[in-house]
């Protein structure tokens, strides 16, 4: 069990039944008490909801866990990692992580999140290093004004880079935002 004033960004609690994470929580006075006002995700569902939570209100702390899984490869609407381990495989469903497909490349390691043996979704570092598939080039000179060209990744993500930029140069990107990083010495 976990009280009301103990809930903090990335807690998880189980409330009617349904998984959530904190996403914001607020402690607020009232005239009568105080009150905590908690913003939270549906780990399962993926929408967000607000509820209000009386001051010293025990929850129930669901245990999630981070495991260090491989992800092998896409099969129709799901995603399957393995636990680099133990070997054993785990299926995600593809419209838990839907939007961080951009960011995957088979045979990268991140971290899936399991409350029991179910697949809650996929965290992913803050930046992921991509090879540039497509860029047109850079027109010589015209590096002082900061222009920037869209490119498109292995992934299929597309990306603002500077001119200097081109086909086949390895970036850096960021997980949160999509945005270009810096570019990175290639192997």
């Amino acid at each position: 069990m976990i009280g009301s004033g103990d809930l903090r960004r990335g807690t998880t609690v189980e409330v009617d039944g349904t998984l959530y994470q904190v996403v914001e929580a607020h402690h607020v006075k009232t005239k009568k008490s105080a009150v905590y006002r908690v913003k939270m995700r549906d780990m399962r569902a993926g929408h967000q909801i607000e509820r209000t939570f009386n001051a010293g209100e025990k929850l129930t702390a669901a245990r999630v866990e981070r495991r260090a899984m491989q992800y092998l490869y896409s099969d129709g609407d799901a995603l399957t990692f393995m636990n680099t381990e133990t070997y054993d495989q785990i299926d995600v469903p593809r419209a838990v992580v839907d939007d961080q497909l951009p960011y995957l490349k088979e045979n990268d390691v991140v971290q899936v999140l399991t409350y029991g043996e179910e697949a809650l979704g996929v965290e992913l570092p803050a930046a992921v290093t991509l090879v540039i598939t497509e860029a047109e080039p850079g027109v010589k000179g015209d590096t002082a004004t900061g222009a920037t060209k869209q490119a498109t990744l292995e992934t299929g993500l597309v990306v603002d880079v500077p001119l200097f930029i081109n086909r086949g140069d390895t970036i850096k990107v960021s997980t949160s935002g999509g945005g270009y990083l810096e570019r990175t010495a290639t192997a």
